[in-house]
């Protein structure tokens, strides 16, 4: 049987962070048994704060076994925004096992929640009120217990480790027509078969990544010949190109990307990083013809190293769906600049 999956995008003020507090309450009231949360960001206001709060403490009275993995202490330079602050103070008040687990010297970067051993919350959407309102991503509720036992494997190496290099060794195997990457161990088989994917595509290529940096998938979506467009974050594809031309041993990249910018590519212009507001472009979806990747992972080298998950769905309706969100998702921004 094929699982099922439910699908939910998110623009940039198309919905309001109480709106999707709302949501994430009602999915964290379905459990019965068990919730385990792989945050990467964790970071909420008062009023969602007191939404998702009031949802956690109500399955604990339940006697639902509550356990949260978020990242905590990065301080590397990469080509993506430096990673958030938890709002430790919140966690702490709420009825979860937490462990705190060292972005050092990669993120982790999961947003996942399994719930009870059947039903898994995956996609990009972190837990703040900018992601929740500000921000595209997707959302992907996938109710299997094949796929849920993956996603439990990757948090109990996850915790067990308190290390993102410890995590991911999950082996992508088909549940029917979907199946789950998990990185760090399988980060470069990731960007392979992503770029397989593309290469093999014969009518349409979309993605949506804040970046574009893995020179698999650079390579790939410079030498397709079919149509490809898709949108990314101009802010840090900017600060990603200033690196490369900075640094010789990645120049060789700045040919793909130019290649590819030459393409059906549009960027969101958005704050930069310490404003105080988050409103970058933070979907990740790469779709090749009937094949979608939904995840975690942007297409770079330092999603490679980081904890992330992907689903790989072989569905048409579901494929044809992303690669709407994808043309939604360009129509609203200008061009891509490289200068």
């Amino acid at each position: 049987m094929n699982p099922d999956i439910e699908l939910r995008t998110l623009t940039d003020g198309g919905q309001t962070a109480d709106d999707v507090a709302v949501a994430v309450a009602d999915f964290l009231d379905g459990a019965r048994r068990t919730l385990d949360l792989a945050q990467y960001d964790f970071d909420l206001g008062a009023d969602t704060a007191r939404i998702v709060g009031d949802a956690l403490r109500r399955a604990a009275a339940r006697g639902v076994r509550i356990r949260l993995a978020y990242n905590v202490d990065h301080a590397k330079p990469i080509p993506v925004p430096p990673p958030p602050s938890p709002d430790e103070t919140l966690i702490a008040s709420l009825p979860v096992d937490a462990t705190a687990v060292p972005g050092v010297p990669d993120l982790m970067h999961h947003k996942y929640v399994v719930r009870d051993g059947d039903t898994v919350w995956t996609g990009s959407l972190n837990w703040s009120d900018d992601a929740w309102s500000r921000q595209e991503n997707v959302v992907a509720i996938v109710r299997s217990a094949e796929i849920a036992a993956d996603y439990a494997r990757d948090f109990a190496q996850l915790v067990a480790a308190v290390d993102v290099a410890g995590s991911g060794a999950v082996e992508p195997v088909w549940h029917e027509n979907v199946r789950v990457w998990f990185t760090p161990a399988h980060g470069a088989d990731l960007s392979h078969r992503i770029a397989q994917a593309i290469g093999l595509a014969r009518r349409r290529v979309r993605v949506c990544s804040p970046v574009l940096t893995t020179g698999p998938v650079l390579g790939a979506l410079a030498a397709t010949r079919v149509d490809v467009a898709g949108c990314v974050d101009q802010t840090q594809v900017r600060g990603v190109v200033e690196q490369w031309r900075e640094d010789g041993r990645r120049r060789w990249k700045l040919p793909l990307l130019e290649r590819v910018a030459a393409r059906s590519f549009s960027a969101k212009r958005s704050t930069p990083f310490g404003s105080g507001v988050r409103d970058f472009m933070h979907a990740k979806v790469t779709v090749a013809d009937d094949t979608a990747f939904v995840g975690s992972f942007n297409l770079s080298r330092s999603g490679e190293r980081n904890a992330e998950n992907v689903l790989e769905i072989a569905d048409a309706e579901l494929a044809e769906r992303l690669a709407g969100f994808v043309d939604e998702v360009r129509a609203r921004y200008p061009a891509l600049s490289l200068s």
